[in-house]
């Protein structure tokens, strides 16, 4: 258990990252490269395992030595003992994050912009999206609705 959702393992893309004071780089074998996770905010706080306590949802990034900026939603649960982290859902390559906002009953609402269907990597995120989450405290990661 950890004490703090920026202190604490998530699982992004099966493998587990600790983020430490909301950062964690790891060295790529046989690379002059790291993979670097952040914490990026836009968190909410609100009980999204039905447990009673105050959970939190945020959004972190991840950029793996590319040009790509990964963008993912993780939760971080309120436990007796302190916080456990989830599993990472993916948003997006280089998008555009607006805010994350509570959705109905025990739901959360990311907003953020993208790009149009085709268009290249180097083209300003111009198309506003939504995507309705709720967690899954039975397999720790979020699920659209």
């Amino acid at each position: 258990m950890y004490s703090s959702p920026k202190n604490i393992k998530y699982t992004i893309d099966n493998q587990e990252v600790t983020l430490v004071n909301g950062v964690s780089e790891v060295s790529i074998p046989n690379s002059s490269s790291k993979v670097t996770t952040k914490y990026f905010g836009n968190e909410v706080t609100k009980d999204l395992d039905g447990d009673g306590r105050e959970d939190k949802a945020f959004l972190v990034t991840q950029e793996t030595g590319g040009s790509g900026v990964f963008y993912y939603v993780v939760a971080a649960l309120n436990k007796e003992d302190g916080y456990v982290g989830g599993k990472a859902l993916f948003l997006g390559d280089r998008i555009a994050p607006q805010n994350t906002v509570s959705g109905d009953g025990r739901t959360i609402v990311v907003n953020y912009a993208d790009r149009k269907v085709g268009e290249d990597f180097s083209v300003s995120p111009s198309v506003g999206k939504s995507i309705i989450l709720l967690f899954s405290a039975d397999y720790m990661d979020f699920g659209e609705v």
